[in-house]
């Protein structure tokens, strides 16, 4: 998780909500990512679907199954649904995300007898961390908007 967390502030450095994740197989890291929507003009660049495509890459095979994939906030219903279909075998969460997250926030996607593959998962590794990156980037773009509409009157 500490590497999803440079990730993170990576992702937050480039002016995308900070958001980091990492595949693990083996105890390695095989695939990583951060957010990127705003830079690549991708709505799916999420930072779980870079780290997919990443790790899916590097092994040559889409399925996952046997890894584990750490991210700095809960998942998305795309992300979650990504998840599933590469066979992750394990799910691990920093920050909940109140807004749309679809693992225990929102949605309890993962708990649907409906899908042919079931995730386990952890929420809350490392979730005051994870948490205060994001709290720190919303309250300096929020400053800075209204720094700038204040500049404009």
């Amino acid at each position: 998780m500490q590497h999803a967390l440079t990730l993170a502030k990576k992702a937050g450095a480039q002016n995308e909500v900070p958001v980091g994740a990492v595949v693990v197989l083996n105890n390695e890291i095989i695939g990583e990512g951060y957010n990127q929507p705003i830079t690549t003009h991708d709505p799916t660049a999420h930072a779980e679907i870079i780290a997919l495509r990443d790790a899916a890459q590097k092994i040559q095979n889409y399925r996952l199954t046997d890894a584990i994939l750490y991210v700095t906030l809960e998942p998305c219903t795309m992300c979650i649904g990504a998840l599933i279909h590469a066979r992750i075998k394990r799910l691990v969460f920093g920050a909940l995300d109140p807004k749309t997250g679809a693992v225990a926030s929102q949605f309890h996607l993962l708990e649907s007898q409906r899908f042919n593959h079931r995730i386990e998962w952890e929420g809350g590794c490392l979730a005051e961390e994870c948490g205060d990156i994001l709290k720190k980037f919303f309250t300096n773009r929020r400053y800075n908007i209204n720094n700038v509409q204040g500049n404009e009157n």
